[in-house]
């Protein structure tokens, strides 16, 4: 009987060190960890009132994170004033709705000195702009001298009445909303103020599995004027949207991305289709969008991604096309898609 070889022996098992007591003590976040996580859980707030808006959503806290204001488009009845409302709930943000209509006076937006009898003098009433979160609902509704009322507190962040300057309270940033189709007794925004937004949304219609969802909740009995009673609670502050801008500040952009964010906005003023291209205003107010984006999406650098996912809404309000191709149904989106594929992409 030949001796068979023996099976090889089973191999001792790795033996798994053991976790130190320390290890299994959980890591507390740092602070700035900490204010991202409650910036980011605003989106499930939003989401127990609101349905199928995440890319306005978005669009909104980042115009937030750097101090911008937004323009938002889009027919009635698709939640736009709610959005707004809903995020400042979240947010334990002030607001303030102005319709603005054919009549409304500059001093309805701002305020105005008026008399004060026991005083003897004239003392400043605020108007509705003191706040954080202006929504100036149908925009395009009220006459340019008052729609002018606005650029300072845009811009600077502060009102002058009387020869006086009141300060603003931070954050405040501006919701603009206009009707796309209602052309008739419209009074369309100056290109400068077009300028001075951030961001331009585009709000359309939910899908059909949203809608049925919110034909749902309808059903189940919320109440859409009833934030708080909805279930809609604080979960991050004014200290944190501060905090998390001093973040934003710190994104790292290379000098690649930046001369990308340059290509881009200067081969617009080269486009045929276009007659009035990006400012150098609209160059920045990309390069700022670009840094809140890269925070939000939790990077600490920009990358040309970055830019490509905000480009649109940075963009799109900036771009005067020539009528004619207008009229063909052009749009400044087809636009940005031309240049995209033209120039190139940093490696």
């Amino acid at each position: 009987m030949s001796d068979l070889p023996h099976p090889p022996a089973q191999p001792e098992p790795i033996p798994v060190p053991q976790p130190s007591v320390a290890a299994l003590v959980p890591v507390e976040p740092t602070a700035d960890e900490a204010v991202r996580t409650r910036i980011l859980a605003v989106r499930t707030e939003v989401g127990k009132v609101v349905v199928g808006q995440d890319a306005a959503l978005s669009g909104l806290v980042s115009a937030l994170l750097v101090g911008g204001h937004v323009l938002v488009e889009g027919v009635p009845g698709v939640a736009k004033t709610l959005l707004v409302k809903t995020l400042a709930q979240s947010l334990s943000l002030h607001f303030n709705r102005v319709q603005f209509t054919p009549d409304l006076m500059p001093s309805d937006v701002v305020g105005q000195m008026i008399f004060d009898s026991q005083a003897s003098s004239f003392r400043f009433r605020q108007g509705p702009v003191f706040t954080n979160f202006l929504l100036a609902d149908e925009i395009n509704r009220t006459p340019p001298k008052t729609q002018a009322a606005l650029l300072e507190a845009m811009e600077e962040s502060q009102v002058t009445v009387g020869g006086h300057t009141y300060p603003l309270p931070q954050p405040f940033v501006t919701i603009a909303t206009q009707n796309p189709i209602e052309y008739e007794g419209t009074y369309p925004l100056p290109e400068a103020q077009l300028d001075r937004f951030l961001l331009k949304l585009l709000v359309d219609y939910p899908q059909a599995d949203q809608e049925f969802e919110i034909v749902s909740r309808h059903h189940r009995g919320m109440n859409p004027h009833d934030v708080v009673g909805s279930g809609v609670t604080a979960v991050a502050s004014p200290a944190d949207i501060l905090h998390a801008r001093e973040l934003v500040k710190q994104v790292q952009v290379d000098d690649q991305v930046i001369r990308y964010i340059v290509d881009i906005c200067r081969a617009t003023r080269t486009s045929p289709s276009v007659m009035v291209g990006v400012s150098p205003r609209g160059t920045t107010a990309l390069l700022h969008a670009t840094k809140a984006w890269t925070w939000l999406v939790g990077r600490t650098f920009a990358t040309p991604d970055e830019v490509k996912a905000i480009v649109y809404p940075a963009l799109r309000h900036r771009l005067l096309l020539r009528p004619e191709l207008e009229l063909d149904g052009l749009t400044t989106d087809a636009v940005l898609d031309s240049i995209l594929a033209t120039v190139p992409t940093p490696r």
